[in-house]
């Protein structure tokens, strides 16, 4: 019952809680799944985060970013997803292509067409049966994050966070058969079982 589910979403949106809640729900349920997320999970992925999050002692090119997510990207598929598919688990990434797509191309200005073709040899042709995009305004989202310590990106610009949100929006209408846009302003558990009904339906038309 192999199933691929991504989360994406701007600052502050709350799709690492939605990622969480429905893998939960999946564990209480008795159905294998696996919860991970980029970048950050494998060793090297850890390596690569610290430097795209945290390295502000150091300039990262907008192209320099596209590569380094997809080097993650790329151990990431072939040490966990891959394997978790095969062994007939859901497999749930926060964030996984469609963010380096929004946020470098979109919010970077990175040419599309370039960042598509990067993202397509690190995924290695696994793309998800379902993407949520949990979708909140650029100040809201934000605003979610007072108080905290924001890393590179959450320190950008609101026009940067404006081009990616409108990234996400473009993505979303251009695949509406994998993508399943959610208001992030809803409550957590309305989102929640908004998010579990599509998966119930996927889940049924599994062998």
């Amino acid at each position: 019952m192999s199933l691929f589910i991504t989360f994406e979403g701007g600052e502050g949106s709350g799709k690492s809680v939605q990622a969480r809640a429905l893998y939960r729900k999946l564990s209480r349920l008795a159905m294998p799944a696996i919860l991970t997320h980029e970048p950050g999970v494998t060793p090297l992925g850890r390596k690569v985060a610290r430097w795209l999050k945290w390295g502000d002692d150091m300039a990262i090119s907008p192209l320099a970013e596209l590569m380094l997510f997809n080097v993650s990207r790329a151990q990431l598929v072939s040490e966990v997803i891959m394997p978790g598919l095969k062994s007939g688990r859901v497999v749930i990434c926060d964030r996984y292509a469609d963010s380096t797509t929004a946020y470098q191309s979109y919010g970077r200005g990175l040419d599309l067409s370039a960042v598509r073709a990067v993202n397509e040899a690190a995924i290695q042709g696994l793309h998800p049966d379902l993407t949520v995009l949990l979708d909140i305004p650029v100040e809201v989202g934000l605003g979610r994050k007072k108080g905290e310590k924001r890393d590179r990106f959450e320190q950008e610009a609101l026009a940067f966070h404006r081009r990616v949100r409108q990234g996400y929006l473009a993505l979303a209408r251009a695949e509406p058969d994998r993508w399943l846009v959610v208001a992030a302003e809803k409550s957590k558990e309305e989102i929640a079982d908004i998010i579990w009904n599509r998966v119930k339906k996927l889940l049924s038309k599994k062998p």
